[in-house]
């Protein structure tokens, strides 16, 4: 690995605090390379995707970047992606990390964007992430142990945080990548209710998984105040992108020189947690407000219907 640990340039992390932005700080911090966090919350360099003010203080004297890619933030993600990445490289900042997509035309769109600035940029495509199931909005409901879904026998390769935090790192560090699209997925296919399936075998209890038709979660998101752009590009997820993609790539393999995390071993982990252990207290769990790209507060879930709290960090609502 040819680190630039030695230079006293930080790298950007934008969503800094969010699902894989916080993992790439901590790893980066523990290469020994200076980091600075953009978001909203940051006291002195604020970062926001709908502020383009914003942006020059945080990228000045930087020496790369991370990015996530801001599709549920803002509208027109490419154009403001492609925005972002120009005036980087008008403050002689040419490496970038873009997180992205499998499969979703926004996504590669706002890829070709910073390809086409002529960037250093290395491009890392996720499958869904395994910790929505821990850390997002489907935490809630597999506390109440009832989860309801849009989703029946569609296969997704749900791909570890740890592992796409491990890649970006890499990718950030090490120029060999420069160039390079890496595409992440974990070692099995599995559906929703294999997860699942799989969560309560690791917990211990029992947690029931209930598919209901793309129409009725709409609804329901809806009706619990999930905003119309955001319910569209929901529906969008689970009508165009989810298993239509159901093949494993050797992304982490190329990258690491390991295999992907299985989800076997992230619910065995994570029940180790307790995070899964209901609260003795009645009532709903508490949402968990989460950043990335927004940084703003899951909308809260309800007991008696779907629960629609999404996740504005890494990729997707159930990835970012």
């Amino acid at each position: 690995m040819t680190e630039n640990t030695s230079t006293t340039k930080p790298t950007l992390v934008l969503g800094g605090t969010g699902k894989t932005g916080r993992q790439v700080v901590e790893r980066l911090t523990a290469h020994g390379v200076p980091v600075r966090i953009g978001s909203r919350s940051t006291q002195t360099t604020p970062f926001d995707w709908e502020d383009p003010s914003t942006w020059a203080p945080v990228l000045e004297g930087v020496r790369a970047v991370y990015i996530p890619n801001p599709d549920l933030v803002v509208a027109d993600a490419p154009a403001v992606v492609r925005s972002l990445a120009s005036l980087a490289l008008e403050r002689g900042v040419r490496r970038m990390v873009l997180l992205s997509g499998r499969g979703e035309e926004q996504a590669q769109c706002a890829e070709r964007a910073v390809q086409e600035t002529g960037a250093d940029v290395t491009v890392v495509r996720s499958a869904w992430f395994m910790q929505s199931f821990s850390e997002d909005y489907l935490l809630g409901p597999i506390l109440d142990g009832e989860v309801v879904l849009p989703a029946s026998n569609q296969l997704e390769p749900f791909v570890d945080a740890d592992d796409i935090a491990d890649v970006a790192v890499t990718a950030l560090t090490d120029d060999r990548h420069i160039g390079e699209v890496y595409e992440l997925t974990g070692p099995r296919l599995l559906t929703f209710a294999d997860a699942i399936s799989e969560i309560a075998a690791a917990s211990g209890r029992e947690i029931r998984y209930v598919p209901i038709s793309l129409e009725e979660y709409a609804a329901a998101a809806t009706d619990d105040g999930v905003p119309e752009q955001l319910v569209g590009f929901l529906t969008y997820l689970f009508s165009d992108v989810l298993g239509r993609h159901a093949y494993l790539t050797d992304g982490v393999q190329r990258t690491l020189g390991r295999d992907p995390r299985d989800f076997r071993d992230y619910a065995r982990d994570t029940a180790a947690t307790g995070v899964w252990k209901p609260a003795p207290t009645a009532g709903a769990p508490a949402p968990i407000a989460k950043d990335g790209r927004g940084e703003r507060p899951e909308a809260a879930g309800n007991s008696d219907r779907p629960d629609t709290r999404v996740s504005l960090d890494g990729t997707r609502p159930l990835t970012s």
